[in-house]
C-alpha cells in the first residue's frame, strides 16, 4: 500500500480535477491510510480496504437503473482495464494468480454458493457445480488474458468475506478464517492503490457523481 505517495499527488493535482473525482479520491485515500495503520489487525485492514475500494467506484445512480453491487464493480473494473494502457492491472493479476487469487478460487469458505448450501437454500450438487464452473471460467479467462473476468471472480469471493465481516458473521481475530482473510488483504492491498492511481491518471474520464456529496 502507498498512501503517502498518492496523497502527495492528490494535493498537487486536485484543483484541476472535477470535484466529484477529487472527493472520491480523497475519501478512498483516507480509508487506505487507515488500512496502512493496522498492520497487526487483518480484520480491520480488510474492512478499511473494502471501504476504500467502495469509495472509489461507488456512484450516485437512479434506483430504477441500479445494478447489483457485483455488476457495478465489474463495470468499474472494465473501465479501469481499458484506461490502463501500461497494463498494470493485468500485471497484478498475472503476478498474484499463483498466490492469493488462485487460493481464493479454491477456497469454498469464500463462495456464497457454499454458504447458500449450508443454510439449505441451494442443493449440494448445484453449489459444487457453480463452484467448479467459476474456477474453470477464471482459469479460462487467465489463459485468454481476460483480466476483468479473473478479477471479477476473485472479487466475488472477496465480497463474500466482506459480507461475513460487515454483517457480523465472523469473530474479530478469529481462528477459522485467517487464511482467506490474509489472501484477501494481500490482493486488496495491491489492487486498491492501483485503482486510485488509474483514476488520478485520467481526470478527464466521466467517473460519475460521488455518493453522499458534501453538503454545506
Amino acid at each position: 500500500m502507498d498512501f503517502g505517495r498518492l496523497k502527495t499527488r492528490h494535493r498537487a493535482e486536485r484543483d484541476a480535477w472535477h470535484p466529484n473525482l477529487s472527493l472520491r479520491v480523497h475519501r478512498a485515500l483516507s480509508w487506505l491510510d487507515r488500512a496502512e495503520q493496522l498492520a497487526d489487525d487483518a480484520d480491520g485492514q480488510f474492512i478499511f480496504l473494502w471501504i476504500a475500494f467502495n469509495a472509489a467506484y461507488a456512484t450516485e445512480i437512479d434506483e430504477r437503473f441500479r445494478l447489483s453491487e457485483q455488476e457495478t464493480f465489474r463495470n468499474f473494473l472494465q473501465k479501469l482495464v481499458e484506461l490502463d494502457k501500461p497494463g498494470r492491472i493485468a500485471e497484478l493479476v498475472w503476478t498474484e494468480f499463483p498466490k492469493s487469487i488462485r487460493v481464493l478460487l479454491d477456497n469454498k469458505f469464500v463462495s456464497q454458493d457454499f454458504w447458500n448450501f449450508q443454510n439449505g437454500s441451494l442443493p449440494e450438487e448445484e453449489w459444487k457445480r457453480r463452484f467448479a464452473a467459476a474456477r474453470k471460467a477464471a482459469r479460462t479467462a487467465l489463459g485468454g488474458r481476460d483480466t476483468v473476468t479473473v478479477l471479477s471472480v476473485a472479487l466475488s469471493r472477496i465480497y463474500t468475506l466482506r459480507n461475513q465481516l460487515i454483517h457480523g458473521g465472523a469473530t474479530w481475530n478469529g481462528s477459522v478464517n485467517r487464511e482467506q482473510l490474509r489472501d484477501c488483504v494481500n490482493l486488496m492491498g495491491k489492487l486498491v492503490p492501483l485503482v486510485i492511481e488509474i483514476m488520478m491518471d485520467h481526470p478527464g474520464t466521466l467517473w460519475g457523481d460521488a455518493v453522499y456529496p458534501v453538503v454545506k
